[in-house]
């Protein structure tokens, strides 16, 4: 599961560093943007791919798990959690694209410490904003509501990040699992 991890990371990595790639951000800029919601990005990927699933979690590169697994592996607690946000995404029929937005406005609005060009990054945030906001106001009344309780979602979506995170540091502090050492990095940066 640490391979995967850690795989996964650095797909999501390339991944937005492309989508995020403009000449007015630097690279040093765009690894920080990634440093902070990374677990954010990697539990969205998570909830999205369950989404088909009746009380399975989907992890990178199709591992599955349901409660019996994740109790067998420490992981119920967050299993209960992370179900609760798929089910909610559910109810209010999230599609592809909806992930993608969150996405990106979970990258656009890190809250990383070591960006030095914060106007840089505010040009960034513009970028991404503008054409979110022309998508929304284009759409009917409906999806303005859907969209408006998807954004309620990311405080769900935050306090599971903290249990994700307390959970790998735990594994971390016992030790009795090995880490790869970027999934320590990307821990690290979150502290």
């Amino acid at each position: 599961m640490q391979r995967c991890l850690s795989c996964t990371i650095l797909t999501i990595i390339t991944a937005e560093l492309t989508a995020a790639a403009t000449e007015s951000v630097h690279r040093g800029n765009q690894m920080s943007l990634l440093q902070s919601p990374w677990m954010e990005i990697l539990i969205l990927g998570i909830v999205y791919h369950s989404m088909p699933y009746d009380d399975k979690l989907v992890y990178p590169e199709d591992y599955i798990m349901d409660e019996e697994r994740s109790h067998l592996v420490g992981l119920l607690q967050l299993y209960w959690v992370i179900l609760q946000l798929v089910r909610r995404y559910e109810k209010i029929k999230v599609e592809e694209e909806k992930f993608e937005t969150l996405k990106a406005l979970v990258l656009a609005n890190s809250d990383s410490m070591y960006i030095d060009d914060l106007e840089a990054i505010q040009k960034l945030q513009d970028l991404l904003h503008q054409p979110l906001q022309d998508h929304e106001q284009s759409q009917c009344h409906e999806e303005l509501r859907r969209m408006g309780k998807l954004l309620l979602t990311l405080p769900l979506l935050l306090q599971m990040v903290a249990k994700a995170l307390q959970h790998f540091y735990s594994v971390k502090l016992q030790g009795k699992v090995p880490m790869h050492k970027f999934v320590l990095e990307m821990l690290e940066a979150k502290a």
